[in-house]
């Protein structure tokens, strides 16, 4: 997912700029008005954050000339102005969602998601993201905390399917049946444990962990402080 952010803040900027690579997103920044209009007249963004306090050229200008032209892209303001009027402004400029400063980033990525699947409906199908982990399904990638993870085909298959049941188990008999598809042998044995294990691995300081669930399977998880799974 290609991202605008238009912010004037430097450090919320890095901030948000390193958690929304961590959610799958591919982020541009723009640190006022002109670069924000410039880069949204250049590049084919999913989505922009727009900041109203923009200098040179204010966040609520740069949204209505991005209406003229891209009435279609969805657009969340993320602004300090909590009043009523700045809120009915922005929503009337064409703003899909408005969020006030202060605000917790798991808030506006579940905003982001939410305003994606309203303007693209079909989109919700092409990924899966959980906290730190972000797969796409119609490429079969993954990324974890903003860097990309080479997975095999099976390796992929696997996480996606522990992504979908996130904190539920995932037994054995329905990671055979999501491999039998593949083309290849499912295998016995340990065959489930290999990938399971080079998971874990290429998840390591994801903040994730894949728990081992004895007589039942496996599930994908929000790591413990007090270690790693079995």
């Amino acid at each position: 997912m290609q991202l605008l952010l238009a912010e004037d803040d430097p450090i919320l900027a890095n901030g948000l700029i390193a958690q929304l690579n961590g959610a799958g997103f591919t982020v541009e920044h723009a640190p006022n008005g002109p670069v924000a209009e410039f880069l949204l007249g250049r590049q084919n963004f999913d989505i922009a954050i727009l900041d109203l306090g923009l200098p040179m050229i204010d966040g609520l200008s740069v949204l209505k000339t991005l209406r003229a032209t891209r009435p279609d892209l969805p657009v969340v303001v993320l602004t300090a102005l909590d009043k009523l009027d700045s809120r009915v402004a922005g929503l009337n400029a064409g703003a899909d969602d408005y969020m006030t400063k202060p605000f917790d980033f798991p808030e506006l990525e579940a905003r982001l998601r939410a305003v994606l699947r309203r303007a693209r409906p079909g989109a919700a199908q092409h990924d899966v993201a959980v906290p730190g982990l972000h797969f796409d399904r119609a490429t079969r990638r993954a990324v974890v905390d903003g860097e990309p993870v080479e997975l095999s085909p099976r390796e992929a298959t696997l996480l996606e399917l522990l992504m979908a049941q996130f904190e539920k188990v995932v037994t054995k008999e329905q990671i055979a049946a999501a491999w039998s598809g593949d083309g290849g042998e499912v295998g016995g044995g340990n065959t489930a444990e290999v990938h399971i294990h080079r998971l874990r691995r290429k998840l390591e300081g994801s903040g994730l962990e894949i728990r081992t669930v004895r007589g039942l399977g496996y599930l994908l998880a929000t790591e413990h402080a007090h270690g790693r799974p079995a």
